[in-house]
């Protein structure tokens, strides 16, 4: 499968917000909740203090404009057929008017899309420069992008933008959500194996921040909103080495379990996107660690004691996993493999950018040549895909 992966760009979301910031704002909007005595120890169990996103706090709690322009009018007619005066008609609209509405989906989105566009384009020139190519060397395009939907989408976006040769092939995938690092770099892989000498940029823009929803009352919503961080990222792929090469990869691995498509999920209401999650995904995705643990068992089986990996780059979701990945590691295998993953988790859940984070992390930290890294990533599904190689 031998392919080559130059070193990923990471575009973090430019406005920085404070847990604390979200604490207070959950606090001043639901201090009745069941939940509300809990929020503090619930958000410093998190170990996040602060994550970047695309835009501020400030434009996800706004309210919207309400009922658009001229709805007033049809509401007022309406109270007057119901038998209401003119004067207690005008009081009724004014109280209406005075009740702050939720955003719109398209209040929600469209400054998202915008931003992911941009971040998007950033990352996409960024990782090109470290590869030493330029847009005119690219042969293909992968991109995703699971919170801000739009047609044409964001590989549509890119090649406009950048802008790519017009006989790019283009392939977006916007629904892989979390496991999109890891299953992105495997599909490149595998059409760079197909042809070697084409050039495959992976670009992965992420808006997760736009699944806070201020109005919202369940205990799922408020670990919702403190977990999720925006990041933009992107890394070229191909199929010979490059001078700028940092990883080979060598294997790759996919894995979905059956009947667990509603333990997390995306739902488009009437005020922008929610994401739903249940307390049973923590140990849905331990068992896709599980189904991992064993592949690698059977690609190594001729010398299971000597092999281990020298990093695991991971991408579980959450601090859970990670703890359940450490505890079912076999007992000879070094201590902090997963120190990058950890490490990225303290600024928030990246989503499908998450992978290029922790790989960049790691990156960057010095690896020597001949090391072995493990790659994965589990997402709503629930499904899981895992890489391995070698550092270069």
């Amino acid at each position: 499968m031998a392919a080559y992966l130059c070193a990923p760009a990471v575009i973090h979301g430019e406005h920085s917000v404070k847990t604390e910031e979200i604490v207070a704002e959950v606090h001043g909007r639901h201090p009745d909740a069941a939940w509300a005595p809990r929020v503090d120890g619930i958000a410093a169990s998190t170990g996040i203090e602060t994550r970047g996103w695309m835009l501020p706090l400030e434009a996800a709690v706004a309210p919207g404009s309400g009922g658009g322009p001229g709805s007033a009018g049809p509401a007022r007619e309406a109270l007057v057929r119901e038998g209401f005066t003119e004067q207690d008609a005008d009081r009724v609209i004014a109280a209406l008017d005075a009740v702050p509405a939720p955003q719109t989906v398209q209040e929600r989105t469209a400054p998202a899309w915008d931003a992911v566009q941009s971040y998007g384009e950033r990352a996409a020139r960024g990782a090109l420069q470290i590869a030493g190519l330029d847009v005119a060397d690219v042969d293909c395009l992968i991109t995703s992008n699971s919170t801000t939907p739009a047609l044409p989408g964001l590989d549509v976006a890119l090649a406009n933008r950048l802008p790519l040769r017009g006989d790019t092939m283009l392939l977006p995938a916007t629904q892989w959500a979390c496991v999109a690092g890891t299953r992105s770099l495997a599909l490149a892989a595998d059409l760079v194996a197909a042809d070697p000498d084409r050039v495959v940029l992976v670009v992965i823009s992420e808006a997760l921040s736009t699944t806070y929803q201020p109005a919202d009352d369940t205990l799922e919503s408020l670990i919702v909103r403190l977990l999720f961080a925006d990041t933009a990222v992107a890394a070229v792929v191909t199929g010979r080495p490059r001078p700028e090469s940092v990883l080979r990869l060598d294997a790759s691995w996919h894995h979905t379990l059956p009947g667990t498509q509603d333990l997390h999920r995306l739902e488009t209401r009437a005020d922008g996107t929610h994401f739903v999650m249940d307390r049973r995904g923590p140990r849905a995705v331990q068992d896709t660690v599980t189904a991992m643990w064993q592949w690698l068992r059977v690609r190594y089986e001729d010398d299971p004691a000597a092999w281990h990996p020298d990093v695991l780059l991971a991408h579980p979701g959450g601090t859970r996993v990670l703890e359940y990945m450490e505890q079912t590691m076999p007992a000879e295998w070094p201590s902090g493999l997963l120190r990058y993953s950890r490490d990225s988790y303290t600024t928030g859940n990246r989503g499908g950018a998450a992978v290029f984070d922790i790989l960049r992390r790691a990156h960057d930290a010095g690896q020597e040549a001949g090391s072995r890294a493990v790659l994965y990533a589990a997402a709503p599904g629930l499904t899981a895909t895992a890489l391995e190689g070698e550092w270069l």
